[in-house]
């Protein structure tokens, strides 16, 4: 099953690529694809609350902090409709599931309506598709929208498959890239690969080395429905 679907992912994927290029993304609409992020862990409140701003200034999505500043950043844009949302077991993913529960409740306590997650990649490499599957299931039944990382540049393309498979089937809003603190970050060919496989069922967010407006352009352009970013200014306004 994982062979045919990649054997026809590659057989099609030229045209894949550009798939939903029709498409009309401009640097006026493409913040409303944007989570604004800041995951550094040296990130002071002052560094948070500049990152509140911008969001509300060019109107992203969202913004993606640590769950240390969930609570501070709800504050700041209370009253808008920009999304906050949280990193869980973040940036390794290798906590046990229920750490990973724990804090995905505290974080939507704090005022968090979505969660990225990093699943276990270990593992998944290892075979043990149930721990995954499991974990990623505990924190979709919370109820807010879930973006799962799988950290691509990890996995294998076969890996690629079983992964974004397992996190359909748990119910996830999106499949995610990358943590953006791993060897690389996203490309076009899995951005690609991950649509094909979450159909239209579940959406894809592009993460991770994203900083100009072509690049993610062309990211959304592949199937991507969200981008994480930290040069989202520059992305929007080319300063």
């Amino acid at each position: 099953m994982t062979s045919d679907l990649l054997k026809s992912f590659n057989e099609n994927y030229n045209e894949l690529e550009h798939k939903f290029d029709d498409k009309k993304i401009t640097r006026e609409n493409i913040a409303t694809y944007i989570d604004h992020t800041l995951l550094k862990p040296e990130a002071t409140i002052g560094d948070i609350k500049k990152l509140c701003n911008e969001a509300k200034k060019y109107k992203f999505k969202a913004v993606c902090v640590n769950p240390y500043y969930v609570k501070f950043a709800s504050r700041e844009l209370k009253g808008t409709d920009i999304e906050i949302a949280s990193v869980v077991g973040f940036p390794l993913g290798a906590t046990a599931g229920e750490n990973k529960i724990t804090e995905a409740k505290r974080a939507i306590d704090e005022g968090a309506s979505e969660l990225d997650m990093v699943i276990n990649i270990g593992a998944l490499k290892d075979g043990d598709t149930g721990t995954m599957r499991e974990e990623v299931e505990g924190v979709v039944s919370l109820g807010v929208i879930t973006k799962v990382i799988i950290e691509i540049c990890l996995l294998s393309d076969e890996e690629k498959v079983i992964a974004t498979q397992i996190v359909k089937e748990a119910g996830a809003s999106y499949v995610k890239t990358s943590t953006g603190f791993s060897k690389s970050g996203a490309t076009l060919r899995d951005v690609a690969l991950l649509k094909f496989i979450a159909g239209e069922e579940m959406k894809v967010k592009a993460a991770g080395g994203i900083r100009d407006f072509a690049t993610a352009q062309a990211m959304i352009f592949a199937g991507a429905d969200r981008i994480g970013a930290s040069r989202s200014v520059n992305i929007v306004s080319g300063e």
